[in-house]
Order: C-alpha cells, then structure tokens, then sequence
C-alpha cells in the first residue's frame, strides 16, 4: 500500500452531512453523488474542493465516474460510500409505492464497490435493511464483500453514544480489506449529550415565535402553527409534555388519535430539555409529526435546531429552496459527529496498516 491520504466518494451525498464528518476527521472528499439538484448549491458551500455529481445511480455508470475523477481500481486508500435514502425500510413509511425505488439504491451502489474494489466501504442506513436483509440486498452484499477478502462489521448503533445529542438508531457497516480488522465507529468517551446541551437561548438560540422568518444564514427559522395548535402547546407541559394534557379535550384532540388515545403518543409532544432528542426526522419542523415542539417555547424547533441536533455546525450554510427543503436535507443526513467517528476508526486502522 502506497502512503496516501485517504479519499471518499460519497453517493446519496444529500446536504453533506457524511461528507462533512468525514472530512472534518482528516479523509479528503473526493465528491458528492446525489440525484436531488437541491442539494448541489449546500453540498458545495460546505464541502470545500469536493465536486458535486448529479446523477441518478440508476444510470450512471461506473466507467463514467472512473473518467470524471480519475480514480483507479484496486485503490487501497478509496472509501466508497453509500448512505442511500431509507424510505422503503423505514418503519414509519407510509406510502411504499411512493418510495418503492429506494429499496434497489443498496444494490445499484454494490455495482461500484464491486468495480472499483475500493480499500473502505461504508453503510449507514435504517434498520428496517438489516431486518430484511434478503430483501434489501443486504445479506448478498455481506457475502460479496467477506469472499472478496473484506473483513465487515455490520450491526446497529445509537448515534447518542457517539457524541449526537439525538437518539437515532442506524444500521452501520464498515468492511476493510487492507488488512484483517474489524472496524466499528469509535466511541465518545464523554456524557451522552442532550437537547440542553445544545439548544437554548444559553446556546445562542433567542427566543422566537411560531412563523418566525430569519433571512440569514443562521436560519434560526421556525414554521407557523394554526391557532388550534398553539392553543394545544399552551396545555403542554413544558420539558418533555405531551397531547396527553388535552386527550379528552373535544375541541383540541386531533382527529385521528381521538379513537385510539394510546397510539402515536410523541406527536404534538415537547421534547425534554435533559434527554437526546427524539430522531430528527425530514419533518422534524412540524410538531404533528414527531416530538418536535421546544421544550418550553410555542413552536416548533427551528431549522438551525435540528441542524444542531444533528450536530452540524452552527455555520454551516444550507442553501435551500424552502423550509421542507432544508429539513429534507438535514433528517436525511448522517449526523456529522456520527461520520466523524466512522472515518476515525478507518483513520487509526489505516495508519496502522501503512
């Protein structure tokens, strides 16, 4: 193996969050792939010298990328990524006709690995695909990699226990073949970070109000609320209360949960300042989809909370379209800090390995 710095492409790259952590470890980011335009303008911004690639890896060819970056076969120091969007397996997917593609993302990413035979592949996604392992291509994929002579760790982790202050549970697979080790993200020695941590007006957070626009960069924006739901967050105990304070309200129940109470009880719930926060979702802006109300403000959190929440940096700039945009981007990230800790470990092993 040749002394070079390690290097990444990144497919399904969205806003950047995987490429950010990655680079912010020390692995230079080679490019982003994304079939999403939106996220071209953000993924530039913050990821510096990587190249954005628009395409759609249901057509883009290996010898394609080859040409446009320059990248070789066999390369010991290639990492190839593939962080592809989760909606088919995701347990809270509602519409599998709509998000039906995403289920083959897996196995179109596997054409790449299977070309270039890179040093490092990496994994992360819902663990809906480790449950159905067959059917995601997970499980041939695992036995591809092991017969080619990769060592593959494969299980699922809690982003909490890496430094995000989020509880998300994801599947991870880092497979290493220049050498015969095990990889595993590498954990954060200190206290499980939590919403208080991190938000707050002691954090930089001011105190605003439902609707609030903030035309800067630090999109401290919030969605508006009707008036029935900020007369439900009045009735919500701060710190972590739920719509269960008005469940027998005729006039502020939802609807849809007035039948059956018990059900999906964190919706129009506030989080809890002490605690990691729920999973930042691509809706995390709208308090009927999640636990997604301040713990003590009438609102939602704000764009730049669930940013922070996913532990991207409080300047990182996202370039987007819209409110739903950005939070798309943000929920659907690899948590930096979480990156982060895969590239460490891929880092210490290949050091080791020179």
């Amino acid at each position: 193996m040749t002394n070079k710095q390690l290097k990444a492409v990144d497919f399904f790259c969205s806003g950047g969050g995987m490429s950010s952590g990655m680079a912010n470890a020390g692995i230079k980011i080679l490019a982003g792939i994304d079939y999403d335009i939106t996220c071209k303008d953000t993924y530039e911004a913050n990821i510096k010298g990587a190249e954005f690639i628009h395409a759609n890896v249901f057509n883009y060819q290996e010898e394609e990328l080859q040409k446009q970056l320059n990248l070789q076969k066999n390369d010991d120091n290639l990492i190839l990524i593939g962080c592809s969007p989760c909606q088919y397996w995701s347990i809270i997917n509602t519409d599998r006709n709509k998000s039906s593609e995403s289920k083959s993302l897996l196995i179109e990413f596997r054409r790449f690995v299977e070309y270039f035979n890179p040093g490092y592949v990496v994994v992360e996604n819902v663990p809906g695909v480790i449950r159905k392992k067959e059917e995601s291509g997970l499980e041939d994929f695992i036995l591809w990699l092991e017969s080619n002579g990769y060592k593959v760790h494969h299980g699922i982790h809690n982003v909490m226990e890496y430094g995000v202050p989020q509880s998300r549970r994801r599947l991870t697979l880092i497979a290493n073949r220049v050498n015969s080790n095990v990889l595993e993200p590498i954990k954060y020695k200190g206290k499980i970070k939590t919403v208080f941590d991190t938000i707050g007006e002691h954090n930089g957070f001011p105190k605003v109000e439902a609707g609030h626009k903030d035309e800067t960069d630090f999109m401290h924006t919030v969605a508006g609320l009707k008036q029935i739901n900020i007369d439900r967050l009045n009735l919500t105990e701060k710190d972590g209360g739920s719509r269960m304070s008005y469940a027998h309200d005729e006039n502020l129940a939802p609807d849809c949960h007035k039948n059956d109470i018990t059900n999906f009880k964190d919706t129009y719930g506030r989080m809890w300042w002490h605690r990691p926060s729920p999973t930042i979702t691509t809706k995390f802006f709208s308090i009927s989809n999640g636990r997604f109300a301040h713990p003590e403000e009438n609102r939602a959190i704000s764009i730049r909370e669930g940013a922070v929440l996913q532990t991207f940096p409080k300047n990182y700039k996202f370039k987007a379209t819209s409110i739903a945009n950005a939070a798309r981007m943000i929920g659907n990230a690899v948590p930096p800090k979480y990156a982060a800790s895969i590239a460490k470990a891929i880092i210490k092993n290949h050091t080791n390995a020179i």
